[in-house]
């Protein structure tokens, strides 16, 4: 039986390409939203789920880290995809009579420059294949798509022009998610700790509970707060953290941390991706 992994959006979305590059053994499982990638390997429908949570462009994904807490998933993996955005069109559109660009409300931001510049309204769409999809099925000749050239390919569009994205190190970051936490040490780039949690309603609480991983030496390559609940005064951080949590720098750093929270949950433990470490060339 073929493994199966889970993403958001359709066939040639860039999460479908974060598959290919990090899963090529797995079937790529598009669904419409994060929401139901994450139910789709909850109920055993896909083996794994790539799930977007940032871009170096836009910032973190929304919505996606008030869902992997409550998903019962565990982070297994992280990915990074380039993401070059190429402006696709029908077959014989011309680029200057293009008006209407549709993408993502994420991928907008990425590539606001060349819009402005050619007069290109942007459109929202729940997804950028899907877009692709749209303009292919569609009549209209001055409408186009922002999407990947594997979405060219799989509709029949034409890549009227390439890599128009903002910054030349345009990429997202996926975590991969699995029923099944696996703590084994694994990967050539160390480990990486990812929990949440939230403090306890102290003065100071937050700076005191982040001082036990300045005293043991431990990297936090990541925090960020959200709301829960609706309330402003409840909030939650997510974390990441250089480590294993059976190394002993670890270990204290979190019992610190235990002192002034009220609840803690690990979300994952995966090999750090060497992304993380070099520089971005191409």
């Amino acid at each position: 039986m073929t493994n199966c992994i889970a993403f958001q959006g359709e066939l040639g979305a860039y999460g479908h390409q974060a598959c290919v590059e990090a899963r090529p053994d797995y079937e790529p499982l598009p669904c419409p939203t994060f929401d139901s990638a994450i139910e789709a390997v909850r109920k055993g429908n896909a083996d794994l789920g790539m799930i977007a949570v940032e871009n170096s462009t836009y910032g973190r994904v929304g919505d996606v880290h008030t869902l992997l807490p409550e998903s019962g998933l565990h982070i297994i993996d992280e990915a990074f995809v380039r993401v070059h955005i190429n402006l696709l069109g029908k077959p014989g559109a011309q680029l200057n009579e293009i008006r209407t660009a549709a993408g993502h409300i994420v991928i907008l931001p990425q590539c606001g420059k060349f819009l402005r510049n050619r007069n290109i309204a942007p459109v929202i769409s729940t997804d950028n294949a899907r877009a692709a999809m749209d303009v292919a099925i569609g009549e209209d000749m001055t409408a186009s798509a922002l999407a990947s050239e594997m979405a060219a390919e799989i509709y029949g569009l034409d890549i009227l022009a390439r890599n128009i994205e903002d910054h030349d190190r345009n990429t997202t970051r996926f975590l991969i998610m699995s029923r099944d936490p696996d703590l084994n040490r694994r990967g050539k780039h160390g480990m990486v700790t990812s929990f949440v949690f939230r403090v306890r309603n102290i003065p100071a609480a937050l700076f005191k509970a982040m001082g036990g991983f300045a005293t043991n030496s431990v990297n936090m390559t990541k925090l960020e707060s959200y709301m829960v609940g609706g309330q402003f005064i409840a909030t939650q951080f997510y974390a990441e953290v250089e480590g294993h949590p059976d190394d002993r720098n670890v270990q204290r750093a979190m019992e610190e941390l235990d002192y002034f929270t009220d609840h803690i949950r690990l979300m994952g433990v995966f090999p750090a991706a060497l992304r993380r470490h070099e520089k971005e060339n191409s």
